[in-house]
């Protein structure tokens, strides 16, 4: 099968080209991210390869169809990027990596709170200047602090087993409440988590119900100083009101590893330009807030196996449509959605 990947760095390619060695499958690599006016490129293939801020909406698709192209394989969890419903009505068949390494988003999601917490990258930066006085560096204990894990999926019980590690008491929300993860912590109700939290985790997919969770409202309604984490997506978060929040002192310190309008700017290396998106300007004038370019997955283990498994959803691909041309009765596949948290 000949597929068209979009949004590929040269990690991207090394992992891919390395899982594909023993398939049939050949990749063609295009650093442009998908859109509209990019689908042209999969001209001549038979699938698509996308990522997280690939635009798989309606006229995307469209296009997609038009060129021929049945099968979409995101290499990445989330899907909020996608139109269901078009993908569906262009009779194009998406299938995604449900889990790479829960893991790797945990164990950042603790290294930003550390970091942020602890201040150690103004630290760093100070020894590296010759500055070795600890002032203005204060930390707090995260032992016997309580720590609110919103979304309680693969990541969210990853985190949570390492929170209770820490001596926090982990409290959990989650609409589809998860039996294994009440090993870690207490579920409660999500203004409880908020009220009672002195940090607060953001472990959800980005859907209809989940987006801007975190507004003024309920900013409004977390304990006062508290930190906010969001290694989920962006979307979650709304910006505005986090960073009102940090102006009043309501929020304690924000560290995002996604953000609303990434697209265009995390991945990439704008250190000559000058950042068009006012708000993420501002964020980055704050000293307790910490950002990192979505980076959370970023582990040798996550990127071999999500190779591996937009590998094994090709082969999937590839076995029912040749089953299907020779009128085989092989199940349709269908498109892979999250109810809750993953």
């Amino acid at each position: 099968m000949k597929v068209a990947c979009f949004s590929t760095k040269p990690y991207d390619r090394r992992f891919l080209s390395e899982a594909s060695e023993s398939s049939d499958h050949e990749f063609q690599f295009f650093e442009p991210r998908l859109d509209e006016s990019t689908a042209v490129l999969a001209e001549g293939s038979d699938a698509v390869c996308a990522f997280v801020n690939d635009s798989l909406c309606a006229t995307t698709l469209g296009r997609l169809a038009e060129l021929k192209i049945r099968f979409i394989v995101m290499r990445c969890a989330g899907f909020n990027n996608v139109d269901l419903e078009a993908a569906k009505q262009n009779d194009i068949r998406i299938a995604r990596v449900p889990r790479y390494s829960p893991h790797a988003v945990a164990e950042h999601t603790v290294g930003l709170l550390l970091t942020l917490n602890r201040k150690i990258h103004k630290a760093y930066n100070r020894v590296r200047e010759n500055n070795f006085s600890i002032d203005g560096l204060l930390g707090f204990d995260l032992y016997q602090r309580t720590f609110g894990v919103i979304g309680t999926g693969a990541i969210g019980q990853s985190l949570a087993r390492i929170m209770v590690g820490f001596g926090c008491e982990v409290l959990l929300y989650d609409p589809y409440p998860s039996e294994e993860a009440k090993n870690y912590g207490t579920y409660v109700e999500l203004d409880e988590l908020l009220r009672r939290s002195d940090v607060v985790s953001l472990q959800c997919p980005l859907t209809p119900e989940t987006y801007h969770m975190i507004n003024e409202e309920r900013v409004s309604k977390m304990k006062r100083g508290a930190m906010l984490i969001n290694t989920s997506r962006g979307g979650l978060v709304d910006t505005t009101a986090a960073i009102d929040g940090l102006k009043s002192g309501q929020l304690g310190g924000f560290a995002l590893d996604v953000y609303e309008e990434e697209t265009g700017v995390f991945f990439e290396d704008l250190s000559q330009q000058v950042i068009q998106d006012d708000v993420l300007s501002r964020l980055l004038t704050f000293p307790n807030v910490l950002v990192t370019s979505h980076q959370a997955f970023f582990t040798h283990e996550a990127l071999q196996t999500i190779a591996r498994t937009t590998i094994q959803n090709l082969d999937g691909f590839s076995a029912s449509s040749g089953q299907e041309a020779e009128g085989g009765s092989a199940e349709r596949m269908e498109t892979e959605v999250v109810a809750s948290s993953s």
